[in-house]
């Protein structure tokens, strides 16, 4: 009798033990968050986080421009707009000004960073304000059948070999204007003369902000000289100047009227080889910006979650974002569009060779720099706007390139006293 009822307590205690083993599995199960994301998103996000993790996911989407909108209201009020939220690269510097994201160094480990390079963009005085999940580098775009065409076999490693290859297109009547590049009022003209400025082998700012691109000999100087240039020499189409980047992506490009992209963008790579969509599918390709030097450089505008500090949840928040930066996760959500951060991941799904110039956008995504080195400054948008009305300007010929680094110099020194 005595071991029967022994047999059954043990029995028992063996049952009670296993949901605790499961809890021990699911430390925060049961727990809810928000998540705010730019949409489009993948369709089983939540319920595959909460199968993973037991912690259940409100998950919102808006426009990038309407969260941007509702992250700002309810951060300035001292309310979280969501648990775990999107942040761009270019709020990095306001939000970090503004105190109201968490750090997250002790959220991911040292051989994560190294693998997600792209997490010094929202690193502010060695706090990581940001977790990149998608990414966003520089690149450029070729039409590789109009190359050939003109007899050019190799891509263009220096901006002077850019030049020339471009002249041979146009000279053997292929298109009439083959570089692509946005010169209007807009952001695609800034995003352009940065990399240029790259190319050129200068930066922007010095550590103190003081702007570099004001005297001739200067790379932001040269940048602006070299788009001028190819506007003169009949190397860019003169409506430019009054073309966003997607219309020249979408109008000139993707219909062969076009044969280089500028200021590439990895993203549009499918978009470009997809026979519904584009009349050159299956001859763009993305080469290695080609610089003065010949080595080349790139930056990064990659897109990261962050943690208000007003969350109430910030463990079960800290979770999602492990899992949502992982690896496992990153190469599934390639499939919905998305480019990984993880270099490894970038690699992995290279191997599988569905991605388009594979192994162009992994070498290039090992040259991604940030924009600015200290991070992206609280008066990014005053600056930018200062850089694309003053380019517009220049490409009309109202003012001379000297005068247009003056004004954005004058513009980001107003911004920055304010």
């Amino acid at each position: 009798m005595n071991r029967l009822l022994l047999s059954l307590a043990t029995s028992t205690a063996m049952l009670l033990a296993i949901p605790a083993l499961a809890d021990d599995a699911k430390p925060l199960a049961g727990e809810s968050i928000t998540v705010l994301l730019p949409s489009p998103q993948g369709a089983n996000i939540a319920a595959d986080f909460e199968e993973d993790t037991g912690i259940h996911v409100d998950l919102q989407t808006l426009s990038w421009d309407d969260i941007r909108l509702k992250l700002v209201t309810g951060l300035v009020a001292g309310t979280a707009p969501a648990d775990v939220t999107e942040f761009d690269w270019s709020w990095t510097g306001q939000f970090a000004a503004a105190d109201w994201y968490m750090p997250l160094n002790d959220a991911i480990d040292p051989a994560t960073v190294e693998d997600i390079g792209v997490t010094k963009i929202f690193t502010v005085d060695g706090d990581i304000l940001g977790i990149p999940y998608t990414n966003d580098f520089r690149v450029m775009l070729i039409n590789k059948a109009q190359f050939e065409e003109a007899g050019i076999t190799e891509p263009p490693k220096t901006l002077d070999e850019l030049v020339a290859d471009a002249k041979k297109i146009k000279e053997a009547g292929i298109v009439e204007y083959p570089i692509g590049l946005p010169l209007s009022a807009t952001e695609g003209a800034s995003t352009s003369w940065y990399l240029l400025t790259k190319a050129f082998g200068g930066e922007l700012f010095d550590a103190d902000f003081k702007p570099l691109f004001t005297s001739p000999d200067s790379a932001g100087y040269k940048a602006l000289e070299f788009e001028l240039m190819l506007l003169k020499e009949g190397l860019v189409d003169p409506a430019a100047v009054s073309l966003t980047d997607s219309q020249i992506n979408e109008s000139m490009f993707s219909q062969g009227q076009t044969s280089v992209m500028i200021s590439g963008e990895p993203g549009r790579l499918g978009q470009m080889n997809d026979p519904d969509q584009s009349k050159v599918a299956g001859d763009v390709e993305a080469i290695l910006v080609p610089t003065a030097s010949g080595e080349t450089r790139s930056f990064g505008l990659p897109e990261a979650l962050g943690i208000p500090n007003s969350s109430q949840n910030k463990e079960a928040a800290v979770e999602f974002i492990k899992w949502f930066t992982s690896k496992d996760f990153q190469e599934e959500n390639y499939k919905n569009g998305f480019l990984p951060t993880r270099t490894s991941v970038l690699s992995a799904v290279n191997e599988t060779g569905v991605m388009h110039s594979g192994d162009v956008l992994v070498e290039q995504s090992t040259t991604v720099e940030p924009l600015f080195q200290q991070g992206t400054p609280q008066w990014y948008p005053e600056f930018s706007s200062a850089v694309n009305t003053s380019i517009n300007s220049a490409a009309k010929g109202q003012i001379t390139v000297e005068q247009a680094m003056q004004n954005i110099a004058d513009a980001a020194e107003q911004a920055m006293a304010q």
